[in-house]
């Protein structure tokens, strides 16, 4: 989209997103999502992302999201331990390497900043 717009995040149909069989820990979660707009030179995503209950892993991007719904524990290697559900905000520093643990499936709303060389 290039235009402005709006979207009810509860009720936002999503894509399956298949997570890499080395990123979960444990459980069975399933990561759905969907991009809402992304810049022209491709340099900044935001959108909505889902992930059933499980642990998994992952390396963050620079990413500013909201919970909308569910609850997670994410541990940043090196860093804090956030706790995050329903209204939290939370930033994540690309680079992060995090292990999530989603106790309840986890909405959010995302705007990521990529790397741009």
């Amino acid at each position: 989209m290039n235009h402005s717009f709006v979207v009810h995040v509860p009720d936002a149909e999503l894509e399956p997103e298949p997570l890499s069989p080395d990123q979960i820990v444990s459980g069975s979660p399933e990561v759905t999502g969907k991009v809402l707009w992304e810049s022209p030179d491709g340099g900044q995503v935001r959108g909505i992302w889902q992930i059933t209950p499980g642990v998994v892993t992952d390396t963050e991007a620079d990413e500013l999201f909201v919970v909308v719904s569910g609850s997670a524990t994410i541990e940043v290697a090196g860093g804090p331990t956030l706790r995050v559900g329903p209204g939290n905000l939370a930033v994540l520093m690309e680079g992060d390497r995090t292990r999530w643990t989603v106790h309840e499936t986890l909405r959010k709303v995302y705007s990521i900043n990529l790397g741009q060389d």
